[in-house]
């Protein structure tokens, strides 16, 4: 952590706005700060810097506006992200009737993070970058056990200060919302067991034949252990996260095997599929399978069996429960993307069609009625649950919850930002 967040933590609730960003980033976190726009006009628009330009990163804030925020400064290593960038919310706000974005406010380079938490204009960062750099906006948090603590750290120092949000965005969608509210009500009855799997083709990304090798590992950092924490952390991670809520616990325990096999020679370091069997407290196992090369076939889902019922979660498909408390969700009508394409867009439809807007509403709802969120905690306990599988993959063996929690390994992606041309 840095002086500068220790000294906000010791301080009074005044602080200066660029100061704590820029420690904020700097330590790799996000924060929205709340002195800006708790109190102010009810029609203020908050000024939304995002750092990290992709897919994922403009889905994001693009979420953001739609839910009454304003994109007011944008920030990445790769001028084509951020010119990309630029022309899609200059679209999208002037048809809202704001004005084009200011070409001070747009940042490029290594050194662009720094430049945005300056600005003068942004309440808030949204942080989209390869996860090694950043807490939050977007999962997993964390890519090993170290940056795990000091995720948990953080937010018990921002408690009541701040809305710290985690983008696991299910947890405010509506069909599984009413889900796991009737489960936790008992419609399932005792939990013996449960299933869980991410089925997903492989995810491509263009060549670039002229890149250095520090771009390309950039560019294709989703293919890099190092900086993705391989994909049960970046892909994973939200199906494991459901698991979690589910049963109101982190595993306790872990027994894992991954591979490479079905992936393209050259491509990285990255898994191609894992196997896990999570002990969960009460004596519930849960079984969780995925891929990241398989053709033809794309499923997403969760299924708990109880002694009154079993439940099924899928990202498309019949949501509900099957039992004595019969109930399926029967509000998607949406006939939009192949569910496939929802993990390489971002953009979701069916079961999950408001699990963004719903999101990004919560988050600014939290700011502006000063009800601040704090999910640092239950964030970082679905990263390091799906570390806990990773580090018995390669252990070969079972961890506990206590044995990787000592961890003091660090994934240093070995990055030179200023070598980057």
């Amino acid at each position: 952590m840095t002086n500068d967040l220790k000294q906000f933590s010791n301080s009074s609730d005044k602080f200066d706005r660029r100061t704590f960003l820029g420690a904020a980033v700097g330590a790799g976190v996000m924060f929205m700060k709340p002195q800006l726009v708790f109190g102010t006009e009810a029609n203020s628009a908050v000024g939304i810097g995002l750092l990290g330009c992709g897919g994922r990163g403009t889905e994001d804030a693009s979420n953001l506006v739609d839910a009454g925020a304003r994109v007011v400064a944008l920030a990445d290593l790769f001028q084509d992200q951020l010119d990309a960038a630029r022309t899609h919310f200059d679209q999208l706000q002037q048809a809202k009737g704001y004005a084009a974005l200011d070409s001070s406010q747009l940042f490029v380079g290594p050194k662009a993070y720094e430049q945005i938490a300056a600005s003068k204009a942004v309440d808030a960062i949204v942080i989209a970058t390869p996860p090694y750099y950043h807490v939050y906006l977007e999962k997993p948090v964390s890519v090993d056990v170290p940056g795990a603590h000091k995720v948990i750290e953080i937010g018990k120092r921002a408690q009541g200060k701040l809305s710290l949000d985690v983008g696991f965005q299910i947890r405010d969608c509506p069909p599984f919302v009413e889900l796991v509210n009737r489960i936790h009500n008992g419609a399932l009855g005792t939990i013996v067991c449960g299933e869980a799997y991410y089925i997903a083709s492989y995810l491509d990304r263009p060549p670039r034949p002229n890149a250095s090798p520090v771009e390309l590992r950039l560019r294709n950092w989703v293919y890099d252990r190092a900086l993705s924490g391989d994909i049960i952390l970046e892909q994973n991670i939200h199906v494991i996260d459901i698991c979690n809520w589910i049963l109101q616990a982190h595993p306790l325990s872990a027994t894992a095997s991954c591979g490479r096999k079905g992936r393209p020679a050259g491509d990285g370091d990255a898994s191609g599929n894992y196997h896990v069997l999570f002990r969960y407290p009460n004596d519930v196992d849960v079984t969780f399978s995925s891929t990241q090369f398989a053709k033809g076939w794309w499923d997403v889902t969760e299924r708990f069996f109880g002694t009154k019922g079993t439940s099924q979660s899928p990202y498309s498909g019949p949501l509900g429960i099957w039992g004595d408390q019969a109930w399926q969700w029967q509000g998607s009508t949406s006939n939009g993307q192949a569910p496939q394409n929802f993990s390489a867009t971002g953009k979701f439809t069916s079961n999950l069609e408001q699990a963004d807007p719903e999101k990004k509403k919560a988050f600014l709802a939290s700011i502006t009625s000063g009800n601040f969120h704090n999910q640092a905690e239950a964030g970082a306990e679905s990263a390091l649950s799906c570390i806990m599988a990773r580090i018995s993959a390669e252990k070969k063996r079972e961890v506990s919850w206590g044995e990787i929690m000592k961890s003091k390994e660090i994934f240093d992606p070995k990055i030179d930002l200023n070598r980057l041309s």
